[in-house]
C-alpha cells in the first residue's frame, strides 16, 4: 500500500502553505503569500479551525485575483464538529478567483487521513463556476457525485482514489469536455467503492468523448485484465500518445489481450509498473514495442492464503 504524500509542486509551480491567524497568537495577522508564480495550499488539521474559517481567512489575505493555482488539503470529516464541503466554499467564491486555472481538491496524506476516507460531495457545480479551468485533480472519492457537464476549457483532469464509483464515471463518460487532453482515474476497488466496469468506460474507449485525448490513464484497478482486453480494441488508442494501466492488478491475460489487439507502436510511452505479469511476458511486450517507452517496474508477486485463494492487490485501495 502505498502512503500519499503532499507535493512540493503542483502545476508547474512550487506549493506555499498559507499559515492562519494561529489560536495562540489572535492578534497576529495571516502569513502574506505571493500569489503570482505558485500554487498556494489551504488546509487545517484534525482538531484544527474549522477549514471554512481558514478558507475565509485567506481570501481575504491573499491577492485571490492572482491566484492561478489552488492546492486544497485536509478539510475535516464527517466524525468532525467543523468538517467543510471544499466545492461549495470554492463555488461561493468564484467571483474572488478569477484567474484559476489549477485546482487539486484533496492534497491530503494518509498521516492525516487515507485516500478511501477522504469525504466529498457533488463536484458537478464547480465546473460552472469556474469555466477556465484548464487543469483539476481530485484526490478521494467517498460520497463524491458528479453528473455529466460542459466544459470547454479544461485540458487535464485526474482522479485519485482507492475505489472510483461507477456512477462518477457514467457522469464523466457522459461528459462533454471538447479540449481534454489528458485523463487519468483510479478505479480502485469494489472493497471501497470501486464498482466501475468496462460497460461504464465504453464511452471514453470507444473515441466518441474527449477529442482532443492524448493520454489515457486507467489505473489502479482489480479488473486492469478486463479493461487491457476493452482497450485492444478501443477506437480512442489510435491518438493516444500515452497509455497507463499501472498500479493494478494486471496479469499475463491483459498482456496478451494488449499484445494481441490494435498496435501500440504509435505509442510514446505505455505505463504498466505495479503488476504481475511474468518474466517472460514482461519480455515479449518490450519486443513488441521497441520504439516505446515501456514501464515494467515494480513487478508484485500474487499473495497466497492458508487455504490456497491467491489474491493481487492494487497498490492504493484503503
Amino acid at each position: 500500500m502505498r502512503n500519499m504524500t503532499h507535493g512540493i509542486g503542483f502545476a508547474g509551480l512550487p506549493v506555499i502553505q498559507f499559515v492562519p491567524t494561529s489560536a495562540d497568537e489572535p492578534g497576529r495577522a495571516a502569513d502574506p503569500l505571493p500569489a503570482a508564480g505558485h500554487a498556494l495550499r489551504v488546509s487545517t488539521e484534525f482538531d484544527g479551525p474549522a477549514f471554512a474559517d481558514v478558507f475565509t481567512e485567506f481570501t481575504e489575505a491573499v491577492e485571490t485575483a492572482e491566484v492561478a493555482a489552488l492546492v486544497l488539503g485536509y478539510w475535516g470529516a464527517s466524525y468532525d464538529n467543523d468538517a467543510a464541503d471544499p466545492v461549495k466554499l470554492l463555488v461561493e467564491a468564484a467571483d474572488r478567483f478569477p484567474n484559476l486555472r489549477s485546482l487539486f481538491i484533496g492534497d491530503i496524506e494518509g498521516e492525516e487521513q487515507e485516500i478511501s476516507w477522504i469525504e466529498h460531495g457533488d463536484l458537478t457545480p464547480l465546473f460552472a463556476a469556474y469555466p477556465e479551468l484548464t487543469r483539476l485533480e481530485v484526490r478521494g472519492a467517498s460520497g463524491l457525485r458528479l453528473d455529466p457537464v460542459a466544459h470547454n476549457a479544461l485540458r487535464e483532469l485526474r482522479m485519485e482514489s482507492g475505489g472510483l464509483p461507477g456512477a462518477v464515471v457514467r457522469g464523466l463518460a457522459a461528459s462533454d469536455l471538447p479540449a481534454l487532453e489528458h485523463l487519468d482515474l483510479w478505479l480502485g476497488t469494489g472493497n471501497y467503492g470501486g464498482d466501475a466496469t468496462v460497460a461504464d468506460l465504453a464511452p471514453i474507449l470507444g473515441g466518441e468523448r474527449f477529442p482532443a485525448l492524448r493520454h489515457l490513464g486507467l489505473e489502479d484497478s482489480e479488473i486492469a485484465d478486463e479493461i487491457a482486453a476493452a482497450v485492444a480494441g478501443a477506437g480512442v488508442v489510435a491518438r493516444l500518445e500515452s497509455l497507463s494501466l499501472a498500479l493494478g492488478a494486471l496479469t499475463d491475460d491483459g498482456a496478451e489481450a494488449l499484445l494481441a489487439g490494435q498496435p501500440l507502436t504509435h505509442l510514446k510511452k505505455l505505463d504498466l509498473h505495479h503488476h504481475y505479469l511474468s518474466e517472460e511476458m514482461m519480455a515479449r511486450v518490450r519486443a513488441a514495442l521497441p520504439g516505446v517507452e515501456v514501464d515494467l517496474d515494480e513487478r508484485e508477486e500474487p499473495y497466497v492464503f492458508d487455504d490456497g485463494e491467491v489474491a493481487r492487490f492494487i497498490a492504493v485501495s484503503e
